[in-house]
């Protein structure tokens, strides 16, 4: 079996994309900088003090040959920057003093990279917090055409299984108790995420403590009225609901509980009802099943701006940098 992960560096390699870093300072992030770049998954921005950054990457016996370095204040874009800031914001009260500050900020410039084409992508969480990544994303990048919120994913590959091959777990990041509009939603952005990054058929499980009516609740009926919503919005999408984990997984149970569903048995998207049970179910599977997670992947932004858990490796920051330049292949 072929890692994923292989695969979408062998399609980041491509058709190669600028990715922006704006944690330089952590050497995990120094490490995968190096490493993505010498790979060629694609060309790499460091945002921060040049001598500190070379100076951590001589200490280390880093390679960043090739890799632009740029301190945000010294940038030739700088007041481009901040004056692009304070026209896209000065409806909701930014100044040019706020702007100028802001634009200082590693984060805030390196989304300004990517909102005016300078950048294609951004990868950042490694030290800062959700908040602080998807924050000036929303503010400045903004949502896709036709997407109503953001939310997040977790590519899984789950190897030596009888469930053996790679799932999309959504939302286990960003939206806490999802109405039946956000649900739907995540819903069809997951969809597309696995098609663009498994390249394979999605089928999407709508989860949930009942399958097909088999128990009554207010909960339950948000799964469902997003199933509807989905099924009214995208007839392209192969999905069923609402659906026990067993039954979308196990063929021998889906014949028993959802003989009739074109999901059941053979789900590898599974929509969470909240963003608890997502969280929780990924990191089961992590950690007990053997599996291996890829994210959060953000969903939903004009363009790939993806956060990463500050408990991550540096082999992680190469995965995430490989998973947002295919993004932004739009391939």
């Amino acid at each position: 079996m072929v890692k994923i992960i292989d695969e979408i560096k062998r399609r980041a390699k491509s058709d190669v994309k600028k990715i922006v870093l704006p944690e330089a300072l952590d050497v995990r992030v120094l490490i995968a900088a190096s490493e993505a770049q010498k790979e060629g998954i694609a060309n790499i921005v460091l945002l921060g003090d040049i001598d500190r950054i070379e100076e951590m990457a001589a200490e280390h016996g880093l390679d960043i040959t090739g890799i632009e370095l740029i301190n945000p204040v010294k940038s030739v874009r700088y007041n481009e920057y901040v004056n692009g800031l304070y026209e896209l914001r000065k409806e909701k009260g930014m100044t040019i003093e706020k702007a100028t500050e802001l634009v200082k900020d590693e984060i805030h410039f390196g989304v300004l990279m990517v909102k005016f084409g300078h950048a294609d992508g951004l990868v950042c969480g490694a030290i800062h917090s959700t908040a602080d990544t998807l924050r000036p994303a929303l503010q400045i990048v903004k949502t896709r055409p036709g997407a109503k919120c953001v939310s997040s994913c977790v590519l899984l590959e789950v190897p030596d299984s009888r469930y053996e091959k790679e799932y999309i777990f959504a939302d286990c990041g960003l939206i806490q108790k999802p109405t039946a509009e956000e649900l739907s939603e995540i819903a069809m952005a997951s969809n597309d995420t696995y098609k663009q990054l498994v390249g394979e058929t999605p089928k999407l499980a709508m989860l949930s403590y009942s399958t097909h009516g088999s128990a009554k609740a207010e909960e339950i009926d948000t799964v469902t009225a997003a199933l509807n919503l989905v099924k009214e919005k995208r007839n392209d999408i192969i999905i069923d609901g609402e659906l026990q984990l067993d039954a979308a997984l196990d063929k021998n149970v889906a014949s028993l509980k959802a003989p009739t569903s074109k999901v059941a048995g053979e789900a590898n998207v599974l929509i969470f009802p909240n963003l608890e049970a997502g969280n929780i179910g990924y990191k089961l599977v992590e950690r007990l099943g053997n599996g291996t997670a890829y994210g959060p992947i953000t969903q939903g932004l004009a363009k790939p701006i993806n956060d990463l858990s500050r408990g991550c490796k540096a082999k992680d920051i190469v995965g995430a940098i490989a998973i947002t330049a295919v993004q932004a292949s739009g391939k």
